[in-house]
């Protein structure tokens, strides 16, 4: 069984699928698999999946119903210990991060959850955004979802739910907590994110599913819903009417440290698909 199962759902996104898998290929440690699931693209994606190597994807390419109900898709396929999600364009923050996760899991009893902060991509660069306490989840998200590694003999029966558009990492996440008896806070990055997310893009949705997520997961009043609302709000107009003040209240520390290479991969350039390199699904 392998330590991690590092999770890749994509769509026509070939070039964010280039940055994930350099990421991957530059990891000191190599206990790991790679498991992608992809929305039938169009763009070369399927072509560079077949001719990626070290680490080679576990791929499927299917059409499907949006990105959660990809990740339960390759969800039940994985067999690691723990399981990260990375999607297309989102990367590992540095060559070290799996092996401080590796650190970080060995300790008795195994931690069911763990989350750090993200390096999140900005007009200004890429900045240092650091995790809230799990105890704060009822305000939303903890950090950003590929900086949360869920130990998958805890999630038993767990999948993402699929009526939930944008926010449905956020249910995952609160129902993983609930059963969590050990959760542990890192104290460093973990993840880049690439920017911007379908949460950004599609703020207003996301913030109304949270908060249905509050009322009817959570059991919060109204009066608390609204005032958790009206406080993300604000932080949206913020966040664009005044990004310098927003990353100085927000945002940590300098800029990210270079990102590796891509790797040269000559069959996805060409356009070729080497035969047998996955099994698509019906």
């Amino acid at each position: 069984m392998p330590a991690f199962s590092i999770i890749t759902v994509c769509r026509d996104h070939a070039d964010g699928l280039g940055r994930t898998h350099a990421g991957l290929a530059v990891q000191s440690f190599r206990d790991f698999e790679w498991l992608v699931q992809d929305g039938a693209s169009r763009d070369g994606t399927v072509a560079l999946l077949s001719a990626l190597r070290n680490p080679r994807p576990d791929w499927r390419s299917a059409p499907d119903a949006g990105p959660f109900d990809a990740m339960n898709r390759a969800m039940a396929r994985a067999a690691g210990g723990y399981l990260l999600f990375l999607n297309a364009g989102d990367s590992l923050a540095a060559p070290d991060t799996l092996a401080v996760l590796a650190g970080a899991v060995a300790g008795m009893p195994p931690p069911d959850l763990l989350y750090g902060d993200a390096w999140e991509e900005t007009p200004a660069g890429w900045r240092r955004k650091r995790a809230r306490s799990h105890r704060l989840a009822w305000y939303g998200l903890v950090t950003h979802h590929p900086a949360i590694v869920y130990r998958r003999a805890a999630l038993a029966g767990l999948t993402y739910p699929t009526t939930w558009r944008i926010a449905a990492d956020y249910a995952f996440t609160l129902e993983a907590l609930r059963r969590a008896r050990a959760v542990h806070r890192l104290g460093v990055p973990l993840c880049r994110v690439e920017a911007p997310g379908l949460s950004h893009r599609e703020a207003a949705l996301g913030r109304a599913e949270q908060a249905r997520i509050r009322r009817e997961i959570l059991g919060l009043p109204r009066a608390a819903v609204a005032a958790v609302g009206a406080v993300q709000s604000g932080t949206q107009v913020l966040r664009r009417h005044c990004p310098g003040l927003y990353a100085r209240l927000r945002f940590r520390g300098g800029n990210a440290p270079a990102q590796p290479d891509l790797p040269v991969v000559e069959g996805a350039r060409q356009g070729e698909v080497e035969a047998g390199a996955a099994v698509k699904e019906p």
